[in-house]
């Protein structure tokens, strides 16, 4: 898997840990109990960052115990991302404990499950777009009072290429996530002259625990070698390839990039992908 994938996420985030680019920079992430939200966690204050994680699930302790016994700082809130009190109290302890808020990463969300359009409900709809779209919102707005104040910030989000078109997501999840596509857009130019950037990331299929059960039902089948087969790379992702784009759009090093969707997926969205046939 490492020659498939690339380096192991250890070996790399010792090699980011050498370049400190977030060092006295504090920083957000939400849904940080596991998958994508954990990695980037874990690779910001590998950087040199202090770090608030926040997640519903207990979990997310855990993380933050991880960061500190590597020597980093983190502070874990067993919240509710979706929840307006939430959020605010969440950026509040940022600047109370931290001194500011440099970085927000709106990760967490929910799949829904792959229901037919036909038999979909009002309540799984709604609940499904509270978590990925109005959560996200939540915490862009929060962080964003807090980052207009200090001229600075960058504010990313987590969307899909469900959110770029059909094919990768039931219908709820897929609008929730061209929601969140568009926040970056539209809040990007609400904030102009401001100096605080956002920008959505659109990962493809990553083995996390939201995805586990496409990949346990691969491997009983025997067929997980097929996997992402239809992107360029004809492979799966990692949680460690989307916190090191995280990463990027969180330094310096992205700070003329605003208000796009960065596809992190193979390849997967540069085409319409079709079935290979096998000669």
């Amino acid at each position: 898997m490492v020659g498939r994938i690339g380096l192991p996420a250890l070996e790399h985030a010792a090699i980011l840990m050498r370049m400190n680019i977030l060092k006295n920079k504090t920083a957000i992430v939400t849904g940080a109990a596991s998958g994508i939200g954990r990695a980037s966690a874990m690779l910001f204050a590998a950087e040199g960052a202090q770090v608030v994680v926040l997640d519903r699930a207990p979990e997310v302790e855990a993380t933050a115990a991880a960061i500190r016994a590597a020597g980093g700082r983190a502070i874990a809130l067993t919240k509710d991302s979706s929840a307006e009190k939430d959020v605010a109290a969440a950026v509040a302890t940022a600047v109370r404990e931290y001194g500011g808020l440099d970085v927000c990463f709106a990760n967490a969300g929910i799949s829904g499950g792959l229901v037919p359009f036909l038999e979909e409900t009002a309540e799984r709809f709604t609940e499904i777009l509270k978590i990925n779209l109005i959560g996200t919102f939540l915490l862009a707005k929060y962080a964003a009072l807090e980052m207009v104040k200090q001229k600075h910030g960058s504010i990313i989000c987590t969307a899909s290429v469900a959110g770029l078109r059909s094919g990768a997501g039931g219908v709820p999840y897929s609008a929730s996530k061209a929601g969140v596509i568009s926040l970056a857009q539209t809040i990007a130019n609400q904030l102009s002259g401001t100096g605080v950037r956002i920008n959505a990331i659109c990962p493809g299929l990553i083995e996390t625990g939201m995805t586990r059960p496409i990949f346990e039902r691969a491997r009983e089948r025997g067929s997980e070698g097929r996997i992402g087969q239809l992107n360029p790379l004809q492979r799966y992702g990692v949680p460690d390839e989307i916190a090191a784009t995280a990463l990027f759009l969180a330094s310096d090093a992205s700070s003329y990039v605003n208000g796009q969707a960065i596809a992190v997926d193979g390849g997967l969205s540069s085409s319409h992908p079709v079935v290979i046939s096998r000669k």
